[in-house]
């Protein structure tokens, strides 16, 4: 068995299944329906610019999956159920990483980290693939997923970007807000730890203030409910919070 990142981006068009969706499904796909825990899909925001075509967004979507499947096998399932449902107009890209791959990690991290804030071309990610031995390919339109694809792998590996995909259904949410203590959350929930703003991990005991979409972030290579105190109380972080990452 062996462990591998993989990203894709740029699979979807205004009105169909989203990447992040796209992901989920592969990644159930290439674990036979037994993820593992690390299977979350994380979403990595890009740079957002004129000369950067996207959707809705700019992200990546990246999951890890844990396989005895070759590299060739994977792709095979992969790419043709991202081709199966990738959008007309789309032009996805796929990226494959093996984890126990020697290769220099820090600058494929340095690559999802430019990818932020500068404009990158297709060049450029085909270049550092080969140089990194990394597998990247296109998969349609124009192929430009390739970059975000190939960026979503070291943001991923960076272990301090992205949002987890979806959002919690916890039980009385319904209602608007619910208590529950960081123990409990984290027991219903499955998230390593409740951290608050601040950075700091916060003690089994103490109560939450939940409401809203209680949405978790990857920070520190774990799944973390970022939360903020209010007047004493520690509710779940805000849209506008969940935005750096």
């Amino acid at each position: 068995m062996r462990s591998w990142l993989v990203c894709i981006d740029d699979t979807d068009d205004i009105g169909t299944k989203g990447t992040g969706e796209i992901a989920e499904e592969i990644a159930h796909l290439l674990s036979d329906n037994h993820l593992s825990r690390c299977a979350f899909v994380t979403r990595h925001q890009l740079y957002v610019h004129p000369d950067i075509p996207y959707t809705s967004h700019n992200s990546a979507m990246c999951f890890q999956v844990r396989t005895a499947k070759s590299q060739n096998e994977i792709l095979e399932i992969a790419v043709a159920h991202l081709r199966s449902e990738s959008a007309a107009a789309a032009d996805p890209g796929i990226a494959l990483l093996d984890l126990q791959h020697a290769c220099d990690r820090e600058a494929l991290i340095a690559f999802g980290e430019q990818a932020k804030e500068e404009v990158k071309t297709k060049a450029q990610a085909y270049a550092l693939a080969e140089q990194l031995g990394i597998h990247l390919s296109e998969h349609g339109g124009t192929g430009q997923g390739i970059i975000g694809a190939l960026a979503g792998l070291g943001l991923r590996l960076q272990g301090n970007d992205g949002r987890i995909k979806g959002q919690f259904n916890l039980p009385g949410l319904e209602a608007g807000e619910v208590s529950l203590s960081v123990g409990e959350v984290i027991e219903l929930t499955g998230v390593d730890r409740v951290l608050s703003d601040c950075g700091e991990q916060l003690c089994f005991k103490t109560p939450l203030y939940l409401s809203g979409k209680v949405k978790a972030v990857y920070r520190d290579h774990q799944v973390s409910l970022l939360v903020y105190e209010e007047q004493g109380r520690w509710r779940n972080a805000l849209k506008q919070q969940l935005k750096h990452y």
